[in-house]
């Protein structure tokens, strides 16, 4: 795995434990818009609606 590909899957998987973390909805909005973006985009081709999705099921059943 190239540098680039590893600090991009870094910054994606700090991104999802910082919204499992989160109890304000406020930042875990914030996080949601970062998924949403073009940026994420950039960084990996997961589906950032399908990641929301997942995780706010994963909230739901704590």
């Amino acid at each position: 795995m190239d540098p680039y590909e590893t600090l991009a899957n870094a910054i994606i998987l700090q991104s999802v434990k910082d919204y499992r973390a989160s109890k304000h909805p406020s930042n875990r909005a914030s996080i949601e818009r970062f998924f949403r973006s073009g940026w994420f985009r950039v960084l990996t081709s997961i589906d950032g609606e399908k990641l929301i999705a997942d995780l706010r099921r994963e909230r739901d059943a704590e």
